[in-house]
């Protein structure tokens, strides 16, 4: 079979572990990114067992492992700082086979950008057409056409056998190639994110910390800092007077310790925020030869830490798919059918949990601390099974045709 040619829109995490799947498989990949750097700013990213089984499938998970650190405990408190829950992540690496693991999204990139021959990586190309061009108007799928523009080389144009739209929540691809799909909907809150300096005593376990319509959590990275998240519900576009550190300093500046330590730690001009969007379901990630995952297939709210996950996820399964399969648009239809049940029940579980950690009203902020000081441990650890639970199909692909960088 001649060399195939996959064009991936998107450089994030997601689109890169694609790349590397689809090259390790003997494909010609081009990666077109339009920020001027395949890079991450400013947050960490926690990789349940199910990411690193992905990882572990593409041969990166032993790399991505002594990049982070793995959180040895953890769980929930109320706005007092007493425990609801805790999670017990011997018995989570136990039952699923892999720790919980913690590093910087930039981290993950460059190793993944890493694996990849220099010059499948095209930065500062934005993707500003995607079309289908039938010969017939009988012909079932059509040949796919990508123009971009690069900088500094002016405009041009790519015929791929598969496009792979990995472009995020407001995807360019989607708008394109699915012209009807539902337009992502605000979940109701918005998000800081944000890492410390290094402290010289860390917390020695992360925790979520719930309030009345309020969240903030935080877990260690490598190194002595910490990666910290908040919640706060409120309009969308919500604008505040003064920076986004001092609101953060108003909102949580009292809460329980090691919070204002943290707060303090935080450089002022680290503070990243963003209103939280969902994407409704799809009717199919794929349509002829093109293909959408990650967020642009699936953009679910924070709260169970699976949105790169699932796009990890999305990435392994995607190339395995294709793995020898001579006509890619029937490949595509089993990723479709394997992964859109699998990530409607995952975004569907992080919404819920979203709504019960934003609860607002007394009584039932109540009813919420109280059904989770009452759950147990084993209970809580064993209905993380159908997300956590997830086994990468296929073997280990490790060895690049072609080589790497």
């Amino acid at each position: 079979m001649p060399q195939r040619a996959a064009t991936v829109v998107g450089g994030g995490i997601g689109g890169l572990a694609t790349a590397v799947a689809l090259h390790r498989r003997g494909w010609r990949v081009e990666v077109r990114e339009r920020a001027p750097r395949f890079t991450e700013v400013g947050a960490g990213i926690s990789l349940w067992p199910n990411a690193l089984r992905a990882l572990d499938a593409l041969g990166l998970a032993d790399t991505v492992l002594s990049l982070g650190a793995v959180e040895h405990g953890g769980g929930v408190r109320d706005r007092r700082g007493r425990w609801l829950s805790r999670t017990d992540n011997a018995e989570l690496e136990r039952r699923f086979g892999h720790p919980l693991t913690v590093l910087h999204r930039a981290d993950l990139l460059r190793a993944l950008a890493d694996a990849l021959p220099a010059d499948s990586l095209r930065p500062g190309s934005e993707v500003t057409s995607v079309r289908e061009e039938k010969a017939r108007p009988d012909e079932d799928h059509g040949r796919l056409v990508v123009e971009h523009g690069q900088q500094g080389h002016g405009h041009g144009e790519s015929l791929p056998d598969l496009v792979v739209g990995a472009d995020g929540l407001r995807s360019a691809v989607r708008r394109a190639l699915w012209p009807d799909a539902p337009e992502p909907r605000y979940a109701g809150y918005t998000a800081w994110r944000m890492v410390t300096d290094p402290l010289p005593e860390p917390p020695a376990e992360g925790a979520a910390t719930w309030g009345r319509g309020e969240r903030f959590g935080y877990t260690a990275l490598p190194g002595g800092r910490m990666y910290c998240f908040a919640t706060a519900t409120l309009p969308a576009g919500t604008a505040f007077d003064t920076t986004e550190h001092a609101e953060l300093l108003r909102r949580f500046g009292s809460w329980p310790a090691p919070i204002p330590r943290l707060l303090a730690a935080v450089p002022e001009d680290a503070v990243l925020r963003h209103d939280l969007y969902a994407l409704p379901p799809l009717p199919s990630f794929v349509r002829g030869r093109a293909a959408l995952l990650g967020d642009a297939a699936h953009a679910m709210t924070p709260n169970l830490g699976q949105g790169a996950c699932q796009a990890l996820e999305d990435a392994v399964t995607l190339a395995h798919c294709l793995d020898g399969a001579a006509d890619v648009a029937a490949a595509l239809r089993s990723y479709d059918r394997q992964r859109r049940p699998r990530t409607r029940m995952v975004t569907r579980r992080s919404a819920r949990l979203g709504t019960l950690g934003q609860l607002a009203w007394p009584p039932a902020v109540f009813a919420r601390d109280l059904a989770a000081r009452l759950t147990p441990a084993r209970a809580t650890v064993r209905s993380m099974t159908p997300v956590l639970g997830w086994t990468a199909p296929g073997g280990r692909v490790t060895s690049a045709q072609g080589g790497g960088r």
